[in-house]
């Protein structure tokens, strides 16, 4: 809202600042879980991209400057609200599920 507010259109980075890997996100969903990833998760080196990046951090200054912005919500924090939002996404398609119905959600079939 802060951005649209502005008189001239300009860029802005929604950031903490800090870097997180894949393989933290997934360590830390898991561990929220209390599930070991290397259980449920495979990797194929096929796919890893030798030309990558290996460090991307955001650099939100301009909107801490500009908008007096800064993130509210720090990386464990978040990963709290994405496990929680689809366990409870994942429990109202089991309730569906279970009582009949389709559970075609977004283009996506479940079960």
């Amino acid at each position: 809202w802060l951005m649209l507010q502005q008189d001239k259109p300009d860029d802005f980075v929604v950031a903490t600042g800090e870097s997180y890997s894949v393989r933290d996100f997934l360590e830390k969903c898991f561990s929220y879980l209390d599930l070991s990833w290397q259980d449920y998760v495979s990797i194929d080196q096929r796919y890893y991209r030798p030309s990558e990046v290996d460090y991307l951090q955001g650099d939100a200054s301009r909107a801490r400057d500009k908008l007096g912005w800064c993130p509210q919500v720090n990386f464990d924090e978040l990963v709290k609200m994405m496990v929680d939002h689809d366990l409870n996404l994942a429990r109202q398609e089991k309730i569906l599920q279970d009582a009949g119905h389709n559970n075609s959600i977004r283009g996506i079939a479940y079960g």
